[in-house]
């Protein structure tokens, strides 16, 4: 049985797997993004991603949660969820400074779904 539960973790993690990339692409992007935002480099300001940001950092800053924390595991599920879908769509709205950084046009004509 044990076996049936891992295996059917690792497909489910693997059905997801776009999302977990997008999450590390967010990450990744978001510093680099600031410093070219507060230096004038980049136009126009992305604050939507800028107030996700805030957002996430808030909701894992917050003493009070959907699930409290002292539910050890369970308690952290909902931060995980929570942030990991708010960096999701930071990502989203990088699209734009991903084009200026790279130098690639088609990066922001191009619509980034699931597979």
């Amino acid at each position: 049985m044990a076996r049936l539960s891992t295996l059917w973790l690792f497909r489910r993690l693997k059905s997801r797997l776009w999302a977990v990339k997008r999450i590390g692409r967010a990450l990744r992007l978001f510093v680099p993004m600031t410093f070219d935002v507060l230096g004038g480099r980049f136009r126009p300001v992305p604050w939507a991603a800028f107030g996700m940001m805030a957002l996430a950092l808030a909701y894992l800053a917050m003493p009070f949660d959907l699930i409290p924390d002292f539910l050890v595991f369970i308690g952290l599920i909902d931060d995980v969820i929570i942030v990991g879908w708010l960096l999701n769509r930071i990502d989203q709205r990088l699209v734009d400074y991903r084009a200026w950084k790279y130098g690639d046009i088609d990066i922001a004509t191009s619509q980034h779904s699931p597979s």
